[in-house]
């Protein structure tokens, strides 16, 4: 058999996948003979390398270095025709001959992805594999059983499906299990509604590959839809889901069809290290210098490329920094050129170098075995091509090899993330009935600032929040009694702070406005600290929590210091707090609050906070940008997820999930 179609019941053997090439595989250049007509398909898939060049270009207002050329076979044994392709796909029929031309489809952030892994990031995306397989599918076929298809979809910001990708057919099957992969990108900031069609291959398509077929020629069986983050909150990253008819009508039985989710990723291995220096050179005046690292991996053009850097040791000539983890795609390989620079920190941001050193992290390891030091280098005053010896060495005081497990390992094997939310209701706010306030209720529909963040940003977490019950507070309100608080359970409720689902919280917040006065003054404090206690408690019962605290404000706060104190506390505790801010208020404060800039937060007390956990957003900023103003708030949190439970050595349940029994996936109806 040719084309579309497999003979196996989803064995090896499956045909009429991306290309035509059995289980995904595929050829820029194929040819198939068809019953009545010569049917060609080709198939291109720009290189990564071309994007991120492309990209570069277009971004100077420049053309690419490039054009891109496609080679089409035409007839059956024909030569080749070279177009130039303008579009995303080309088709052309005629009575003899159907050439068609698809480029294939690429994750939307590729060049963003290629810009970010160049410079030893992580990208803002992971991709995800999606394997189908359809059980007891009701057969359509008279003299024999279905040749079932399956097509993913994924639904856009405006509510329109968007073919994600097709499965070859498999022939004579009610139980279908298919070979080809579908892959998706899987972001965490965003939901991504999937819809799952099923269809039954009329056979006199059997030569035709599965992107040249026309849906509406075929029998439709029954569709499916889910959110992606659905599927890989479960333990086995798998769903099985109950087909109905068009637009979701339940129509009897239609069989089922279960999705299973592969994280794609080269490997999870990375060095954790803990480093110190000794005497090293002092670059400030009235005290000692604020000595931080910086690691950067040589490039093939001998170009330092940053990959991470420690926290700021104040005042201090012999400073031993925390833990620091590299992972393969940061360093590359063992024998990679790293160069290594010790800046004493400087609020203005021209921090001054101490010393540098080049070596590697088989180097490294070689150091910590000897139990040696390096010295620090710096180019010479008088002569550039000769570099000065200095006292100052780097020590490498603990190395060792580990697995990284990812923020969807975690996910996957029972982990989950526990919503919070607190409301600012301070008089800046203005007052509700107004249609000028950041509170007025538009009973149009239209969502104010404070709705649209819960609703947002609700939206996205419920998915990884098991019991959807959600803590949800007001502060700088005056209550009924006539006091004011700045940490009151939004419900109205003295009893509970929890309210059920995201909706809860819409309706507590819209019921608060008429139950409590705005008044203030704008205070953090308490707010973070009772999000605080609820984590900590939560430690001894059920160590498998993560919590998230999103405060919404509208105005400076009246203390910062306080609120300083309570985010230190609170970095030790499995707690983010995401910040958004509204209205045109001075943010500073917040931008001190979310750290990404300037050293860590620090207490009364001189005590450091351990890791960042705040992430600071003004919806003002990015209204009319190209990223949400949820996607701006939630990018981070998988990195403070996972410096947290790394920081601890926490594992996920089951330490490999993929090595473990999966149960069977439960079924959705």
């Amino acid at each position: 058999m040719g084309g579309c179609f497999s003979d196996v019941s989803g064995g090896k053997e499956a045909v009429g996948g991306d290309g035509g090439g059995g289980g995904g595989g595929g050829h820029n250049l194929q040819y198939q003979r068809g019953l009545s007509s010569n049917v060609v398909v080709s198939s291109s898939s720009t290189a990564v390398t071309d994007e991120a060049v492309d990209h570069f270009y277009l971004s100077k207002g420049l053309q690419p270095l490039y054009t891109r050329i496609e080679a089409v076979g035409v007839g059956a044994g024909g030569g080749h025709n070279l177009q130039h392709q303008k579009g995303p796909s080309t088709t052309t029929n005629n009575n003899s001959n159907v050439v068609v031309t698809h480029s294939s489809s690429k994750p939307p952030d590729e060049a963003v992805d290629v810009f970010y892994r160049s410079k030893g990031l992580q990208p803002l995306y992971t991709v995800i594999e999606l394997s189908l397989s359809a059980s007891k599918l009701r057969d359509l076929d008279i003299m024999s059983k279905s040749d079932p298809m399956a097509v993913v979809y994924a639904k856009n910001k405006k509510g329109i499906l968007e073919e994600v990708g097709r499965t070859e057919v498999i022939m004579n099957s009610l139980n279908p299990i298919w070979i080809q992969k579908i892959s998706v990108v899987f972001h965490f900031e965003i939901v991504q509604p999937l819809v799952f069609k099923v269809y039954d291959v009329d056979t006199k398509y059997h030569n035709l590959s599965t992107k040249m077929l026309d849906l509406k020629e075929q029998d439709y069986v029954g569709e499916a839809n889910c959110v992606l983050s659905e599927i890989m909150t479960q333990r086995s990253r798998s769903m099985t889901l109950k087909l109905r008819g068009r637009n979701g009508h339940d129509v009897g039985n239609l069989g089922s069809i279960t999705i299973r989710a592969e994280e794609t990723i080269a490997s999870k291995m990375a060095v954790e290290m803990r480093l110190r220096c000794s005497n090293l050179d002092n670059k400030d005046r009235f005290s000692k210098s604020d000595p931080f690292l910086r690691i950067s991996r040589v490039v093939e053009t001998g170009s330092p490329i940053p990959i991470c850097k420690t926290e700021v040791v104040n005042n201090n000539l012999d400073p031993v920094w925390k833990p620091l983890c590299i992972n393969t795609q940061q360093y590359v390989s063992k024998d990679n050129p790293l160069v290594i620079e010790c800046f004493d920190f400087n609020s203005n941001g021209n921090h001054t170098l101490i010393g540098k050193l080049q070596t590697s992290i088989q180097g490294m390891e070689n150091l910590y075995k000897a139990k040696v030091g390096a010295n620090f280098v710096i180019p010479s005053s008088r002569h550039k091509d000769n570099e000065k010896v200095l006292k100052g060495k780097l020590y490498v005081e603990g190395y060792e090899e580990k697995e990284l497990y990812s923020f969807l390992d975690y996910i996957s094997s029972g982990f989950e993330l526990n919503f919070m939310v607190a409301v600012d209701f301070t008089a800046s706010n203005g007052d509700p009935r107004s249609p000028t306030s950041l509170h007025y209720i538009d009973y149009s529909g239209r969502l104010n600032a404070y709705q649209q963040a819960i609703m947002e940003v609700g939206e996205v977490i419920q998915f990884y929040d098991y019991d959807k019950r959600f803590p949800a507070w007001g502060f700088g309100g005056k209550l009924y009694d006539g006091s004011v608080s700045h940490c009151f359970n939004l419900s109205g409720n003295a009893g509970s702070f929890e309210v059920e689902g995201v909706q809860g919280i819409m309706d507590a917040y819209k019921n608060a406005l008429h139950t409590v006065s705005l008044h203030g003054p704008t205070l953090f404090g308490q707010v973070v600290n009772q999000a605080a206690e609820i984590a900590a408690q939560s430690l001894s019962t059920n160590p498998t929590k993560y919590f998230i605290l999103l405060i919404i404000t509208d105005g400076v706060l009246t203390d910062l210091q306080e609120t300083k104190d309570a985010i230190v506390r609170a970095s030790d505790l499995p707690l983010s707090i995401l910040i958004v801010g509204v209205g045109n208020a001075d943010f500073k404060q917040m931008e001190i609050l979310d750290a990404d800039t300037g050293p860590r937060l620090e207490s009364s007390t001189g005590r450091i906070a351990t890791r960042d956990n705040v992430q600071f957003v003004p919806v003002r900023d990015v209204q009319h940008g190209e990223r949400s103003m949820v996607q701006a708030l939630l990018e981070e949190l998988p990195g403070q997820f996972l410096t947290y439970m790394r920081s601890r050595d926490v594992k996920p349940l089951g330490i490999d999930v993929r090595q473990t029994p999966i149960p069977s996936a439960p079924l959705i109806t």
